[in-house]
């Protein structure tokens, strides 16, 4: 008579050690690249897809090239807040407004530790928001050219 337990069993120890397997694998690899939260103080305003406050042309094309949307919750960041790894598609959640905001644009270089959020077309909103001083928070990732690296 042929039993069929032993080879159930097999069956069933080969995918529990295929699970354990890719679930090392799963955490040595999120393991590899480090990160931790940062929170920045930074300068605050709001821009609108208009001309006179982006360029000429098309205004609702940043200069990383992608195209923004109304609705998108975009911001604009200064060029020393790069360099400090806050980089184009990092995800900020910025003090007093909801969810998370994605960086999609970078200032002129006059500017530093100072971020613009984008507000469509709404100037009105734009202008209420004024100027203030915010915290933001971002992951903070171990890359070889941030100033963050360890």
């Amino acid at each position: 008579m042929f039993s069929v337990l032993p080879y159930s069993l097999y069956i069933i120890g080969m995918l529990v050690f295929r699970n354990l397997f890719i679930s090392f694998l799963a955490v040595m690899l999120s393991s590899c690249e480090k990160t931790e939260m940062t929170t920045l103080s930074v300068t605050a305003t709001a821009y609108n897809a208009v001309e006179h406050q982006t360029k000429v042309g098309n205004s609702r094309l940043t200069a990383w090239g992608d195209l923004l949307e109304d609705g998108v919750k975009a911001v604009a960041v200064s060029r020393d807040l790069i360099a400090l790894g806050l980089d184009h598609n990092e995800e900020i959640e910025i003090e007093g407004l909801d969810g998370t905001f994605i960086v999609k644009d970078k200032m002129n270089a006059r500017w530093t530790r100072k971020i613009d959020i984008f507000m469509g077309m709404d100037e009105e909103a734009a202008k209420e928001y004024g100027k203030r001083q915010v915290k933001i928070r971002f992951n903070q990732k171990d890359r070889p050219n941030d100033k963050f690296s360890r």
